[in-house]
């Protein structure tokens, strides 16, 4: 493991892996009209890659019809104060044939809401990253809180 100019701790791609397989919800980056939008979405790791369900509509469009998406997952470990994010860039693509699609509903893959989501969208990552770092103490207030006012005479 390496360590950035931050002294964060750059993770290797397989910590990155095992950290999403641990994980149930992260958050889908996309470009919608030039805007950025970010979904929370329920998901899994399948064959290197990451795979959620969604109903037809933007989080689908912007997913498989856009330049490209990212994926961020984060975790905090309170007992031991450290924390961690990853981040997973690359195309999404809609599962669309048919034995494809049979093989995704065999995934431990299940909305979270009770609209149907009958899509299924695989991102196939170009960039995996991650970091881990310790979280710092919280300053005191006095450290922080901005300077009183003057007080006219």
């Amino acid at each position: 493991m390496t360590a950035d100019r931050f002294g964060m701790i750059v993770l290797e791609h397989h910590d990155c892996w095992e950290l999403l397989r641990r994980s149930e919800v992260g958050r889908l980056a996309v470009a919608i009209a030039g805007r950025p939008d970010i979904f929370p979405v329920n998901f899994v790791v399948d064959h290197g890659s990451v795979v959620f369900r969604t109903a037809e509509g933007t989080k689908l469009a912007a997913s498989v019809f856009g330049i490209a998406v990212a994926f961020e997952v984060d975790g905090y470990d309170a007992a031991s104060g450290d924390a961690w994010s990853v981040v997973l860039k690359g195309r999404g693509r809609e599962i669309e044939a048919i034995h494809d699609v049979f093989d995704a509903l065999d995934l431990p893959l299940f909305p979270w809401h009770a609209s149907p989501k009958h899509r299924f969208v695989r991102i196939v990552p170009d960039e995996l990253s991650g970091r881990r770092f310790s979280v710092v103490e919280r300053p005191e207030r006095t450290a922080w809180a901005p300077p009183p006012t003057a007080r006219p005479e």
